[in-house]
């Protein structure tokens, strides 16, 4: 194995976070129009987590591509991760991965070839888990290495989810504990215990192929997963798109261990900050929230849950059928009267 840290690795300046929204939309409107193809059936128009293409009135394609720098030293756990990140996006949109192709930016000369070889397995092993095909990919020769996937998934044109649809009444509920940014930052520094490092690794490395297969049974009226902007940022996107308003219980949100005293030590990765300042016109936090409260609820994640809006007839059932397959799911909100596109947090 090797002795490489992989996340000492990361240039100064860069993270390999998203760039934040506000600023991606910035640079999209100055693009011309292209023309309205009428299969196209999710594209740029939202900030939804992947593209659908229909290919006939049974079958659409949906597409996806993400890529980052090391958040993990092990390799093995990198390309599991990295994998497990990009097949959620197929999964958030209600579909089902079928092929993938490899990103790899590496510096072959300068590192041991082993390392990109256990990162290339553990993606493999992940696709593998997930019934998918990987078919191929690009590499170059970077001085820092970043690696992702391209997926290619398949759904059925009439069983789309996207992050528009939140009904008043539904019920919010999330499949993954949050907090991972401040604790892969932490691992970085060299904070986090050898238990510690592996649950947060365990999280992110976790499809969310079962929580999309318990979610088809079930009256879901938006899905996205959390990902790079977190979970307010993710959560206020829902409530833009489906022109509602949002609450959230603070004490509800599952939160990894030990991420508030991380956070207070000044653990805090710079896209949860961003995260934070990109959402707080539309988010109304309870005077009882400090800001380090503030900073978990935005901290950027990686390969996180599933975040659903659901018929709250059917919310309990869900839960318990996610806990059944050893989803720690939980309700974590509710779609409430409000300003259209505002987040109330309790």
């Amino acid at each position: 194995m090797t002795q490489v840290k992989l996340t000492t690795l990361t240039k100064k300046g860069g993270c390999g976070c998203k760039i934040g929204p506000s600023e991606l939309r910035e640079v999209l409107h100055t693009l011309p129009e292209t023309k309205k193809d009428p299969n196209l059936l999710v594209g740029l128009d939202t900030g939804d987590d992947a593209g659908v293409y229909k290919l006939t009135d049974d079958l659409a394609i949906v597409q996806t591509l993400d890529f980052f720098t090391p958040i993990v030293d092990d390799p093995y756990d990198f390309g599991q991760v990295a994998a497990a990140n990009a097949l959620s996006d197929v999964y958030a949109m209600g579909g089902t991965p079928v092929t993938a192709l490899n990103i790899v930016a590496f510096p072959i000369f300068n590192l041991d070839k082993s390392i990109l070889t256990d990162i290339l397995r553990g993606a493999s092993d992940k696709v593998q888990e997930a019934g998918c095909n990987l078919v191929g990919g690009h590499s170059i020769d970077d001085q820092e290495p970043k690696f992702g996937l391209s997926v290619t998934g398949t759904i059925h044109p009439d069983d789309i989810r996207t992050n528009a649809g939140a009904k008043l009444g539904d019920k919010l509920i999330l499949t993954k504990p949050i907090g991972v940014g401040i604790s892969t930052t932490a691992l970085k520094r060299g904070l986090l215990t050898e238990g510690e490092i592996r649950r947060v690794t365990a999280v992110m490395a976790t499809l969310n192929k079962d929580a999309a297969e318990v979610m088809k049974a079930y009256d879901v009226h938006a899905c996205t997963d959390v990902t790079g902007f977190g979970l307010l940022g993710h959560l206020s996107e829902m409530a833009a798109e489906s022109h509602q308003a949002l609450t959230i219980m603070k004490d509800d949100v599952p939160v990894l261990s030990r991420v508030r005293e991380l956070a207070e030590e000044g653990v805090i990765p710079g896209g949860s900050k961003n995260n934070l300042n990109h959402v707080k016109d539309v988010v109304h936090f309870d005077e009882r929230l400090d800001v380090i409260d503030q900073i978990i609820l935005a901290d950027a994640v990686t390969s996180g849950g599933l975040l659903m809006s659901v018929n709250p007839d059917e919310a309990s059932a869900m839960i318990d059928s996610l806990q059944n397959k050893g989803i720690d799911a939980r309700i974590i909100g509710e779609v409430t009267d409000g300003q259209e596109g505002h987040l109330y947090v309790r």
